[in-house]
C-alpha cells in the first residue's frame, strides 16, 4: 500500500484539471511543454506518497454543453466533450509512463482496448498499489460537467480532498480580470460559494462536496511547485470547506 510520508497532509486526493491547462498559452490543442509541466507537478506530488486520481476536462479540444450547443445537438456535443477528456487523459498517461510512473486511464464508458472501464473498487485498488489513476470520460452521461465528474469520482474513491488546479491563484469575490479591486478569499464555506455564485465549481459539484463535507482546494497549477507545497500543508490558494 502506498502511504504518505510525514510531510503530506492528505493520504489520497483527486486532482481536477481544466483541459485548457494542457493547451498552454493558447489554451487549445495539446502543447508538449504544458503536458510536461503538468506531469512534473504530478510526479513531484506522487513522490510525497500521496495517492493521486486525476480528472481532466476536454475544453482544449472540444467543450460540451453550451460550448457546442450552436453547432451540435446537446447530448451529442456532450458525448464529444467526454471523448475529448479521454484524449487528454491518454496523453497524460503516456507522459507519466515515459517518466517511469505507473499510470492507468479508466473511462466512464467502456472503451476496450483503449482503456479499462472505471469502477470505484478498481480505482481504489490501483491507488493503493501506487498507480496514478486518470478517470476520463466525465460521468458517462450528458448534461454533467467535468466538475461534477470530479466531485463524484472523489467521493467514489474516498478522497480526503478535491484539488482544483487552475491558471489563477484561488477564488476571488469577483472576476480579477475585470475588476482590479477583486479580493482573493483564502477560506470560505461551500454554502458561501453557492450563495455568492463564485464559480468555484458548478452547483451540482459544490452541492455534492457540501453534502459529504469534502474540502476543495483551488490553486494555481501553472505556478511551479504549488501542488507539492499544498500537499505539504502550506496555505496555498483558497480552501472551500464546511
Amino acid at each position: 500500500m502506498n502511504e504518505p510520508n510525514s510531510q503530506a497532509c492528505y493520504r489520497r486526493v483527486l486532482l481536477k484539471l481544466s483541459g485548457e491547462v494542457l493547451g498552454g498559452e493558447r489554451g487549445s490543442g495539446l502543447e508538449p511543454a504544458a503536458l510536461a509541466m503538468v506531469c512534473q507537478e504530478v510526479l513531484a506530488a506522487a513522490e510525497l506518497g500521496v495517492q493521486l486520481c486525476l480528472v481532466v476536462g476536454g475544453g482544449n479540444i472540444l467543450r460540451g454543453g453550451s460550448g457546442t450547443g450552436s453547432t451540435f445537438e446537446r447530448t451529442r456535443g456532450d458525448s464529444m466533450g467526454m471523448l475529448a477528456t479521454v484524449i487528454n487523459a491518454l496523453a497524460l498517461e503516456d507522459v507519466l509512463q515515459r517518466h517511469g510512473r505507473r499510470a492507468r486511464v479508466l473511462t466512464a464508458t467502456p472503451m476496450l482496448p483503449i482503456a479499462a472501464p472505471f469502477s470505484a473498487s478498481r480505482a481504489r485498488t490501483l491507488l493503493d498499489e501506487g498507480w496514478i489513476v486518470l478517470a476520463a470520460g466525465g460521468t458517462g452521461h450528458p448534461y454533467f460537467s467535468t466538475d461534477t465528474a470530479a466531485a463524484l469520482r472523489a467521493l467514489e474513491i474516498e478522497a480526503d480532498a478535491l484539488l482544483k488546479g487552475t491558471k489563477v491563484d484561488g477564488v476571488y469575490d469577483r472576476d480579477p480580470k475585470k475588476h482590479a479591486e477583486a479580493r482573493r478569499l483564502s477560506r470560505l464555506s461551500h454554502q458561501e460559494a453557492i450563495a455568492q455564485q463564485l464559480q468555484v465549481m458548478d452547483l451540482t459539484a459544490l452541492s455534492l462536496c457540501q453534502q459529504h463535507r469534502l474540502p476543495i482546494h483551488v490553486f494555481q497549477l501553472t505556478r511551479p511547485g504549488e501542488l507539492e507545497r499544498l500537499l505539504r500543508g502550506e496555505a496555498i490558494g483558497s480552501v472551500v470547506s464546511s
